[in-house]
Parts: C-alpha cells; structure tokens; sequence
C-alpha cells in the first residue's frame, strides 16, 4: 500500500523525494517554503492527528493563545493584517494555518490520521524506508523518500508527574490541558487543576468566569509572571496593515525588536538590569496577589531560569471566591480525589493536568547509518544538533526545534524559518540530482555544540533546575539573540559536511568559484581606470578566452 493524500496525490519516484512528519507549524512552514522557494512539489505531509495545526489544533483549552505578538508569531511570507489583538487566540492562529493550507493547496499533501512507525536509512539506496501505520485501523505500509524532515516538534507529548501515585485510579473525569475534553461541563464541579505554568496561567482565569466552578490549583513551583500586552488593533490599523505598504512589515520589525532586546535579561553583564526587573515583577505580584500567596508565589531564581508566564490574569483571579491555591505536595490519586503527603484527603470531580510536554521526545524512531537517533542521543548525554537542525550519521533528515534551538524570548516560528531556510539549501542539489545526500560532519557538529554549552556558561540558564537541562546540560535554549542564530544558519559551510554522489554539485561549484574571482579581476581591471582602448580590448579578450576555456573544461 502506498501512502496517498486525501485527493490521491502519491510521490512520484523518478524525481527525489519528502516526507515531512508533522503538520503543524514547522511542517506547513516547510512545505510552503518548498513550494515558494525550490518549486518543489514531490512531498508528504504525514500526522497522526484529523486535522492540521499541531500545538494549535491539540491545545483548545479556555484562553489558549500565544504569549508572543502574532504579528512575529506568524510566517515572514505570509504577514496576517487581522490579528484581532496583540496575543493570537488559538482559534485564531488555527484559522491563519487553515487559510494558508488552503493558499498553497496543501490538502493534496496531507496524509492525516498516519502515525509514523519508524524510519531507517539505507546507505546503499541513498533513502528512507518510512513506515506508516493507519491511526484507526492499524494497518501498516511503507513510502521510500530521499529527505525526512522532522516536524514533530518539541512540545507535542503531554508530560504527567512521575512522583504521583495511582493516577488511573481516579473514578472521575481527569485529562491533560493538551487533550482538553470539550465534552466535559464544568459547572458546579470541584476541578483540580495540577501545575502552574504556561497553560495553568492561561486556563485557570478563564474557567473562573463560571462562579459555580470551584478551582484547586496544585501549584509546584514558582514563575515570574510578566505583565501581558493588552493592545487590541482597531479597525483603521488592520486596515493600514493590509492596505498601506511596509506598515505591517514595520511593525513586525519593532515587534521583533522588543523581544529580541530582552535576551540581555539572561546575560550576566545586565544583572542589574535583570534585577531591577525581577524586583518591579515581585511588586506587582504582591500587589495583584492575595497575601497569603505572596510568598510561595514568589521565585527565589533568577528571571528566565525557566520559562517566563505572560500573565493573561492569573494573578488576580486568586482573589476569586471559588479559586484557591495549594503548595502542598500530591501523594497519590485515589477515586474521590487525592491524597497529600500530609495525609489530607481532598475530593475532586475533574482533574486537569497542566504539566506541560516531555521535552525528551526524540520525534519519530529513525535509525540512521549506525544507531537510532534516541541513542545518539544518549552517547552525548542528551540531545544535541549542528545548528539544532541536522546529526551525524543521519544524511538528509533535518530537525525542527531540534536541540538548543529554542529561546526565552522570541519567536518559534522565527527561528523554524530560520531552520528551513538553511535546510532547504542543502536539500536544492539533491532535488536537482546534482547530489545524493548531505551528512554533517562529526567534528563539526561536536565543535558547535562545545560553542553552545560554553556560551551558556554564566547566563540565567545555568542557576536553576528545569527542562531546558538534562543534567547540568543546556538541550533547549540558544544562548544568544535569534539574529546570531540567523547569522550562522543563514547559509551552510559546505566544507562542515559530507557530500555523496554529488560529482556534479561539486564541478558546478568549482566552477561558478572560478567564474567569480574572474569577474572580480574584471571589476578591478575597470575599476581602475583605464582608458586605453587597446589594452582594455586585450585585456577583454583574454578574460573570454579564459572564462570560455574554464567553462569548457567543468
């Protein structure tokens, strides 16, 4: 059985092709980048989900939305004028995928409810064999494909507390903020809601609302909440963001900019900038916060050690009747509720797990020229890429949000692009069969990730425990403004990687070297100033007679 779209498209075998796993933002983002940039049209977009959106269509919890603008949390190509406020709701930025699916005519690609069983390369064929299984039937079938990219991203398993016992036992209703079950009326229920972080900030204000509800949030560990931009767009400025020219492009660029500036809060040399920060945040969680709750939710490390929350309200929600909040650890779930390690009985009738992704998934099973990428993995001790993107031993499977490729700061969409862009330069030989694959090197994948753990040293990163780290080791954050990180990706070090089957590429590229220092020596030549005819006419034709002889020769 060959794996086709719903309208039927398959991959054609006599050009080279892709298979991209995922089809949320990283991967709608790769495809449309194949189609704008290379032309290219020979690809698969394989999810397990019914529909496409990724982070976007799993998480429909209340008050889901991004915590960073949409006008930069959104793709460069595809600027969205209408963003109705300065944070993207989930139904939203939902809507903009839809539209661009639709744009690009992707649902030809798509091959939704698929689960990707496994990859493996074979060196001799230059090609993946990809399994792929059927979500409800179980049935399983193979596709070849020259190119895998990764787009399973980093956030996409929803993460339970290990150290809670017996969670199956529950008699109620339970489920992940991830897997939200809009089937399930909350009125007049008693919820517990486990963990604080991102999504608790955004969904425990929002089910409030009902006076009914009576919220017990399990809290873990303190977070700097940060205020949230309250900016809702007028009807006259998403009208000049559609209609005048460079408006929503200029504005982007200061979105951008005032993110990109905050990287000095994680830096050492601006601690006491960090400070004067942290100090305002405690104020005004003292301010907002009922004050039996200052202190524990106050943190005792530094702004950016974890994630930083954009307070959508959280904070002054606690002073709700039906809201409360508890420090005390959960030692077990039992069928009326829990059980805390005091030995306090409390009764529930819906648990909410708001306790994030397992930052660990490898993405999918892939065995490379060697070994599974989950015990590369292992062998560095922990997750590491060049440029997060590409590992050796694994030619031509690229990596999205791969390792040390996220930041406490800026955009994701920002910084797949910035991944895309650069793949896509190694993948242009291999569509044109100038070249076979493209393996980074050993040394210099090695050489970059010793550069990323000495860059951490001393930042923010380093002084608390959290899941940017396995161990003492940064896997997540780029230690640096995403520019910099633009700035190394923005084309590849050829010499960096291992070429096969690529005798073409290879003539072609000592070729257009040698066009091009001679057309220097022409500039120069003409530069200058000479004036004498003669000479100038000799020296134009020996410079043909060269450049016809090179061309010749290649």
């Amino acid at each position: 059985m060959a794996s086709t779209s719903s309208s039927g498209f398959r991959l054609n075998k006599e050009e080279a092709r892709v298979i991209i796993v995922g089809a949320g933002v990283g991967g709608l983002a790769t495809a449309i980048l194949l189609k704008r940039k290379l032309k290219f049209e020979n690809f698969l977009i394989v999810d397990k989900a019914a529909d496409i959106g990724g982070t976007w269509e799993a998480n429909v919890y209340p008050g889901c939305a991004s915590d960073v603008g949409g006008h930069w949390y959104s793709l460069s190509t595809d600027l969205n004028p209408n963003w109705e406020s300065f944070y993207a709701s989930q139904p939203e930025l939902q809507a903009y995928w839809r539209g661009l699916v639709d744009k690009y005519n992707l649902h030809k690609h798509l091959v939704l409810s698929t689960n990707v069983e496994h990859a493996v390369w074979n060196d001799e064929k230059q090609s993946y064999t990809v399994t792929l299984s059927d979500v409800s039937s179980g049935s399983e079938w193979e596709e070849v494909a020259e190119m895998v990219v990764d787009g399973t991203g980093g956030l996409s398993i929803p993460a339970y507390p290990k150290d809670i016992k017996d969670k199956e036992s529950f008699a109620g209703v339970q489920f992940h903020s991830a897997r939200w079950r809009k089937d399930v009326d909350l009125s007049g229920k008693r919820v517990g809601v486990v963990g604080n972080g991102c999504s608790a900030a955004q969904l425990v204000p929002k089910v409030a609302e009902d006076p009914s509800v009576q919220i017990l949030n399990f809290c873990r560990t303190p977070n700097w909440l940060t205020t949230r931009r309250h900016k809702v767009y007028s009807t006259f400025e998403k009208w000049a963001f559609a209609h005048v020219p460079l408006v929503a492009r200029a504005y982007r660029l200061w979105v951008y900019t005032t993110y990109e500036v905050g990287i000095i809060l994680f830096l050492p040399m601006f601690q006491r900038l960090r400070l004067s920060i942290e100090k305002g945040i405690r104020d005004r969680i003292a301010k907002k916060a009922p004050k039996e709750y200052v202190d524990n939710l106050t943190p005792s490390f530094p702004a950016g050690c974890k994630r930083l929350v954009v307070d959508p309200g959280y904070l002054s929600c606690l002073s709700k009747p039906n809201v409360k909040l508890t420090w005390d650890t959960i030692d077990a779930v039992v069928p009326e509720g829990v059980k805390m390690k005091n030995g306090e009985f409390i009764p529930l009738d819906v648990i909410v797990w708001a306790t994030g992704f397992s930052v660990l998934n490898v993405g999918i099973d892939v065995k490379g020229k060697e070994m599974t990428l989950s015990e590369y993995y292992d062998s560095k001790g922990g997750p590491e890429a060049y440029l997060g993107t590409t590992t050796p031993g694994f030619p031509n499977y690229f990596i999205l949000m791969g390792a040390n490729t996220a930041t406490g700061h800026a955009s994701v969409i920002f910084s797949e692009e910035v991944q895309i862009n650069y793949f896509l330069q190694l993948m242009k030989p291999v569509i044109e069969k100038k070249a076979r694959s493209f393996e980074v090197r050993a040394s210099a994948s090695e050489a970059y990730n010793a550069k990323i753990q000495r860059r951490t040293i001393g930042t923010v990163w380093t002084r608390c425990s959290s899941w940017y780290k396995v161990g003492e080791k940064n896997v997540a954050i780029f230690p640096g403004p995403l520019f910099l990180f633009w700035w190394w990706a923005r084309s590849p070090r050829w010499e960096h990687f291992i070429a096969s089957g690529a005798e073409r590429w290879e003539a072609e590229r000592k070729r257009n070297r040698v066009l091009s220092a001679l057309l220097a020596a022409l500039f120069l030549v003409f530069s200058a100033g000479l004036t004498q005819s003669t000479f100038r006419e000799v020296v134009l034709s020996g410079l043909t007679r060269v450049i016809t002889a090179v061309r010749s020769f290649f």
